[in-house]
């Protein structure tokens, strides 16, 4: 009985951990940081040991009874993956946001290389994306996230998961993260536009004038003089970012 019950446990815990290690292997903002593979694995693996512990018994033996793990394992990868898209949407908006703002600075050739992806990223989305990876753990987002997988454990137990029946939650989640990343760099976007419309009205009045060569400086001065001011100043509407991607998660599932 002993084994049985130990057998029981290893297998829903590795079950369990199909849908909360997909969030801290590939969602950021746990992935803004260099951190070994292995550490996230087991991370993932003793989080799902002590849900697994938290559940009742026969739970356990319903997962491991089941007899079609297969479709069980498939069922905790898509929850898991339901997880990852939420985060990954939220920050999404951020680099697009960033990105809009490195073209209209004339950044639009200059990329990061992202040591963790190995990817191309933007200057002023990723400095964004930081920033809301900041204010999410300084919120204590990641203690709520925990609660949210707890609580798919109950709302969804193992087994049950199944692909979600409308598109509308997430177009409306997307709607709201991309609106609301817009308005994080409305301020820059801004300061730039009014740059240049006075450009255009210098090179009007001085045709001899060279357009780019002082359109990008005045920009590139601008930007890292309203840079400060910006994210000085969206910390809410980060954390309000943080508060509307959590609480799309339930609706995703």
């Amino acid at each position: 009985m002993a084994f049985e019950t130990m057998t029981s446990w290893v297998v829903t815990s590795l079950l369990l951990s199909l849908r909360i290690g997909p969030v801290f292997a590939m969602a950021p903002p746990f992935t803004l940081t260099r951190t070994p593979p292995v550490f996230r694995v087991f991370l993932g693996l003793g989080l799902a040991g002590l849900l697994t512990s938290s559940l009742p018994q026969e739970q356990w033996a319903a997962a491991f009874g089941a007899g079609d793990l297969l479709a069980t394992a498939a069922r905790e990868l898509l929850l898991g993956a339901m997880f990852v898209l939420a985060f990954q949407v939220m920050f999404a908006g951020l680099y697009l946001a960033g990105r809009t703002v490195d073209i209209q600075a004339g950044f639009g050739l200059a990329m990061l290389i992202d040591p963790t992806t190995r990817g191309q990223t933007p200057l002023v989305g990723t400095l964004l994306a930081y920033a809301a990876g900041a204010v999410f753990f300084a919120m204590d987002g990641h203690a709520e996230l925990l609660r949210l997988l707890r609580a798919s454990v109950e709302a969804i137990p193992l087994g049950t998961g199944h692909a979600p029946q409308s598109l509308r939650p997430l177009t409306a989640f997307m709607s709201v993260v991309f609106m609301t990343s817009f308005g994080v760099v409305a301020t820059a976007v801004l300061t730039l536009f009014i740059a240049d419309v006075a450009i255009a009205l210098m090179a009007r009045t001085m045709p001899q004038m060279n357009v780019l060569i002082l359109g990008l400086q005045v920009k590139t001065l601008l930007l890292l003089l309203v840079l400060p001011i910006m994210i000085g100043s969206v910390g809410a509407l980060l954390a309000r970012l943080a508060i509307v991607t959590l609480e799309a998660i339930p609706g995703l599932l």
